[in-house]
């Protein structure tokens, strides 16, 4: 008997506690995230050799954020996917909009990061977020989960699109990238 009144308080508690995913239309706030080492990585994005870095300073007119897990079996499952579409990314016939891809490791360390890179062969950014600071300020989303942001005319990142899951092919998923960062629905 004496569990039961943790528990009602639990169920009641737990749902209010839970955050949303980062929605469609909603600007993105400034997470910061340290600076690659690599110079081809930063050449990708458009960095300076600063210590952080936020979205702000990447150039691109369209960026795909996966948030991934090295222990999550459908991100291990999905990353021949993602690749082939980086791939598609750097063999399109326009350059614009310049779309860039990234990825945020919720929950890994930089070691789990680089062994998810080596053993999946990921050529994209995969970049450490040990202490769940991007994942928070995204909503706890699951993985894997992708956000597109679409550089807004003031240089604010817009979400054109939020959403759980694989994608269904690099083309089908580039067209939709493409038509939503246009202001398709």
């Amino acid at each position: 008997m004496k569990w039961i009144i943790p528990v009602v308080l639990l169920v009641m508690v737990l749902p209010a506690m839970a955050m949303d995913p980062v929605q469609t239309g909603e600007k993105l706030l400034g997470v910061s995230l340290e600076t690659p080492e690599s110079r081809e990585t930063q050449a990708y994005l458009g960095l300076s050799a600063k210590p952080a870095f936020t979205m702000d300073d990447i150039d691109a007119d369209v960026v795909i954020v996966e948030i991934f897990s090295m222990y999550c079996p459908h991100c291990q499952r999905e990353a021949p996917m993602i690749n082939q579409f980086h791939d598609l990314l750097l063999t399109r016939k326009t350059s614009k909009p310049s779309i860039k891809l990234m990825g945020i490791g919720a929950g890994n360390s930089s070691f789990e990061v680089d062994y998810f890179r080596k053993t999946y062969k990921v050529a994209f950014p995969l970049f450490a977020d040990g202490d769940f600071v991007v994942h928070k300020a995204l909503g706890e989303v699951r993985t894997p989960y992708f956000i597109a942001l679409s550089r807004e005319p003031d240089r604010s990142w817009k979400v054109v699109l939020s959403r759980p899951g694989g994608i269904e092919s690099p083309e089908a998923f580039l067209s939709t990238i493409l038509e939503l960062a246009r202001g398709g629905k």
